[in-house]
């Protein structure tokens, strides 16, 4: 096989026949589309670094500077025309990759300088050191060099270390304000305000925007280390300059002071005068944190404002140029300059009012006028409203457990009770206590609690526990029951003695689930039936047809599966609700009442085996007959004296109940007293069942706990 050295310039030919395809493919592969601008750039970062070894020639050094100079200045220019940080994103980057460059060739001209003396014929290092050391000899040295240390000074000591804390402060508080603008597009994309792609955007540009500032505090001590090493890199030039002329190359003292320092001194400013220009980029960059236009466009906007100054300003100008030993001929022109801008800055309003038509005026004060009787937005149906101290239970960077906990809950509802619970807003509200948090629907406070943050919630059970366990007393937000708040450590010790243990994120969990379902009716609206009944319609679209047609209509159907949802009875069956509202809304004069105690008998074997034991036993207590006439006669409108006994009698009933096992309150009447019966009680017992004898199924027994009676 033939050696591939032995192919000829050119010959591609031969190599292809040389090597097949396939090998010529893995050794040269096509570049992929866009990649080309990423290997120039890889290819330069190669350089640079190699740049600090390989020794580098007099005409490329001089290349590279005058590069090196370009490059410095079109990242101030693009940092003074950007309106935002992100837009220049590359930025820390670019910091490291100039401040590696600048490394790299004052290495490569130190190298030169030791190693020509003073036949050294760096173009621009020898222009920077003529323009500022001069032909004046020593003093000239002298000169340039302070010159040379007060750039350094003021680079490192005032823009430096400015920059450097304004990118710490920017990102700290940055880092600290995220929760809150994620919550805030959550809320908007909750309300509507917003589409997902858009609340998708701006979460994005939030984080990038973080990732920029975390870069921005450490990519600056870049910058502060560049001008530390110019400094050594000066001291060294210096002393080894003159160790290597007057040692090696045997020049006299006044010529290596005149060479090498002059050398050194023009290799410094052509280092940190680049260096100066990124160092104030940086400053520009992290100081701009409000802006809607350019840096230019944003100083002629805010000097331009009020014309007032302008006139102070020539006014104090003026005095000053009357003052003994103030040069007038300076301070008299700075004045007149001044009162001619105040004077043209007064003038520009009028002008800009008296060009405009009267019509157009009229015409905009009218939209002004319209516009800002912007009706407000709607109240949401639910919201969860937090403390400043439970903000981290939504915090992305926290893993947002609450959020996900939220967004679990809302499903399970959907398959429970068939209400599907609209997009809950959380938002933090400064006028709760730290560590509370509260429940609205519709913008009404319906439950309120508080949480210990990196705290357990003990809860005690009805039996009681094995051991104490050391905490500090509470009850559960939800239920009642007495509890104790337990650090981390006692977690595992409670859990053994038979405590139930919770975390914060799980008690607003279950409070939210248990507000939900207590007020399931308040939250369905016309709008969410609506949004069930769209849905509905792609697969049964002749029994959503027919139920709107009804006298009824869409205010009828939410009136009853409101009732529905008020006694806990799910509406996920849908379609057997809405045939059964067609079918008894056609009889004259029916009722939404009258329709509701029809669609439970339809609905019968759902609500019975809500409440059935394993063996499908179902545990009831009756009414007195003449109780039971007594609450259909009243209208559930019972005289003070009778419903103190009703209520007597029902709190024995259900101690009963409680006593024997029974976690249900269930009684069992007519179906005329059915509803009369839970309007009756239900505001003293909100979870007691009351089920008529027509929702009783064939294949349920009936256990009787007793009859509930009045006294005497």
């Amino acid at each position: 096989m033939a050696d591939v050295s032995t192919v000829k310039p050119g010959g591609f030919a031969a190599l292809g026949k040389i090597l097949p395809k396939a090998a010529l493919g893995k050794i040269f592969p096509k570049p992929v589309q866009g990649q080309g601008n990423s290997i120039w750039v890889a290819a330069g970062v190669i350089v640079v670094v190699a740049m600090l070894i390989i020794p580098l020639p007099t005409v490329l050094l001089d290349v590279l500077m005058a590069f090196n100079l370009t490059l410095s200045l079109l990242i101030i220019l693009i940092t003074l025309y950007t309106s935002r940080a992100l837009d220049f994103s590359i930025f820390p980057s670019i910091l490291l990759v100039m401040t590696v460059f600048g490394l790299g060739l004052n290495v490569s001209s130190t190298r030169l300088i030791l190693a020509q003396g003073e036949k050294f014929d760096g173009k621009i290092i020898k222009a920077f050191a003529s323009f500022v050391v001069g032909t004046s000899g020593n003093d000239g040295l002298v000169i340039g060099f302070i010159i040379f240390l007060i750039i350094v000074a003021v680079q490192f000591i005032v823009i430096t270390k400015g920059a450097t804390r304004v990118s710490e402060v920017a990102a700290r508080f940055h880092l600290d304000s995220l929760p809150g603008k994620q919550m805030t597009i959550d809320s908007e994309y909750s309300n509507g305000a917003i589409s997902e792609a858009e609340a998708t955007r701006r979460k994005r540009d939030l984080q990038r925007e973080s990732e920029f500032y975390g870069s921005m505090d450490g990519a600056s001590k870049f910058v502060s280390g560049n001008v530390k090493v110019g400094l050594l890199i000066t001291a060294v030039n210096i002393i080894g300059g003159l160790i290597v002329g007057v040692g090696l190359h045997g020049e006299d003292w006044n010529g290596a002071i005149q060479n090498y320092i002059s050398f050194t001194i023009g290799d410094g400013l052509v280092s940190q005068f680049p260096a100066l220009l990124v160092s104030t980029a940086t400053g520009l960059i992290v100081t701009r944190a409000v802006s809607e236009g350019s840096f230019g466009n944003d100083v002629v906007k805010e000097f331009t404002r009020q014309h007032i100054i302008f006139w102070i300003a020539g006014f104090f100008l003026l005095v000053m140029a009357f003052l003994p030993g103030f040069p007038a001929y300076v301070l008299v022109p700075l004045s007149a300059l001044a009162f001619m801008s105040a004077l043209a800055l007064s003038r520009k309003p009028a002008r800009a009012q008296g060009a405009e038509p009267a019509k157009t005026r009229e015409k905009t004060s009218g939209q002004a006028a319209e516009s800002s009787l912007v009706a407000p937005p709607p109240l949401d149906p639910l919201s969860l409203e937090l403390g400043y101290a439970l903000v981290p239970l939504v915090d992305n960077e926290q893993g947002a457990e609450l959020l996900n906990r939220v967004t679990r809950i809302r499903k399970e509802t959907a398959l429970d009770t068939g209400l599907v619970v609209p997009k809950i807003r959380i938002i933090d509200n400064m006028r709760l206590d730290s560590s509370e948090y509260c429940f609205k629907i519709k913008g009404v406070e319906v439950a309120r609690s508080s949480l210990r943050m990196g705290m357990y919630l003990a809860i005690i059970p009805p039996d009681g526990v094995k051991e104490g366990v050391v905490g500090e007393k509470s009850r559960d937000p939800i239920y009642g029951t007495p509890a104790l708040w337990i650090t981390q450590d006692m977690r595992e010790k409670a859990e053994r003695a038979g405590y139930t243990v919770v975390d914060p994120s799980s008690i607003i969990a279950t409070h939210l689930t248990e507000v939900i379902k207590k007020h399931a009716a308040e939250i369905l609206g016309r709008q969410e039936l609506q949004a069930i009944l769209d849905t509905l319609r792609k697969d049964y679209p002749a029994v959503v047809e027919e139920a709107l047609k009804l006298p009824q209509g869409l205010g009828g159907i939410q009136r009853i599966l409101q009732n529905l949802l008020s006694e806990g009875v799910s509406i996920r069956n849908i379609v057997e609700i809405l045939e059964t509202i067609a079918d008894y809304a056609k009889i004259q004069d029916a009722s939404v009442g009258f329709i509701t105690e029809k669609t439970r008998q339809a609905l019968a074997r759902q609500i019975c085996f809500q409440y059935v034991d394993e063996a499908k036993v179902l545990s009831v207590f009756t009414l007195m007959p003449k109780l039971e006439q007594a609450i259909i006669a009243s209208r559930a409108a019972l005289k003070p004296e009778t419903r103190g006994r009703w209520i007597s009698a029902l709190r024995g009933a259900n101690k009963h109940a409680l006593d024997t096992g029974h976690a249900a309150f269930i009684i069992l009447c007519s179906e005329a007293a059915r509803p009369l019966v839970k309007i009756s009680a239900g505001r003293d017992f909100p979870n007691l069942v009351v089920l008529s004898s027509l929702e009783i199924v064939s294949d349920i027994k009936i256990e009787l706990l007793g009859e509930i009676k009045l006294e005497g």
